[in-house]
């Protein structure tokens, strides 16, 4: 079974697309946005683990409790 790691949308039509790799997904919403002029939106189903504890100590959720103020990629001008 395919692993799902994203799903794009449109909210303005009937479009819906599941994809393997996330560059495909970013791909198909630029192609969309070109073919059609509306603004597709993806869900992230999953993220390597790396990342989300990255984003997690960037602070980029930007709630206090999720973030690692001692981390190198703690940035405080979000």
């Amino acid at each position: 079974m395919p692993d799902e790691r994203a799903t794009v949308t449109c909210p303005d039509c009937d479009f819906r697309e599941t994809f393997e790799r996330l560059r495909t997904a970013r791909s198909r919403i630029e192609d969309h946005r070109t073919e059609t002029g509306h603004e597709a939106e993806w869900e992230l189903h999953r993220l390597d683990s790396g990342v989300e504890r990255a984003g997690d100590e960037a602070g980029v959720c930007g709630r206090p409790e999720c973030t690692d103020e001692d981390s190198p990629l703690f940035r405080d001008d979000l």
